[in-house]
């Protein structure tokens, strides 16, 4: 897995509603690793743009809001430069012991893998507040497995 930029040309479609729909030309499970989703930053044309490649029928593709749509100058059928990357932790760069955690529970690896990079750091941020107390530390990525396992986006405060 890599969490390399990927660049590329695309042809701006129209989505319903007013919005529009880029289609990505490659497998983002093969290049950034199986996910639900890929939470992506870039650009579309000269535009700044975050979101997720969504799986579609026909491959993958980008699907900019109506709000995006108009307050920027991209219109269906041109001809866009296309760049995007992973956007916030990835699992990969997280420490070895949160890591090692989720590798023994795919399911909460994968409900992780899957959250936007908000969620992410909130978990992250709670675990890093212990790094003097290893054993809080423990318990706490004991704590997070477990509410990503259960499909939980967000601790209970």
């Amino acid at each position: 897995m890599t969490d390399g930029t990927q660049s590329f040309k695309a042809v701006v479609g129209k989505a319903p509603g007013g919005a529009l729909l880029i289609p990505v030309p490659f497998d983002p499970d093969a290049i950034w690793g199986k996910k639900p989703r890929h939470h992506v930053r870039g650009h579309v044309g000269p535009c700044g743009w975050r979101g997720t490649v969504d799986r579609r029928d026909d491959g993958f593709a980008l699907t900019l809001g109506p709000a995006w749509a108009r307050d920027n100058p991209i219109a269906p059928g041109t001809t866009v430069d296309v760049s995007l990357e992973l956007e916030g932790p990835q699992r990969d760069a997280l420490d070895p012991d949160i890591a090692a955690a989720l590798a023994k529970e795919p399911k909460a690896a994968a409900f992780f893998d899957g959250l936007a990079q908000f969620y992410r750091k909130g978990y992250l941020t709670w675990i890093a507040g212990t790094k003097t107390r290893p054993d809080e530390r423990k318990r706490r990525i004991a704590e997070v497995v477990k509410l990503l396992k259960a499909g939980v986006k967000q601790r209970p405060h």
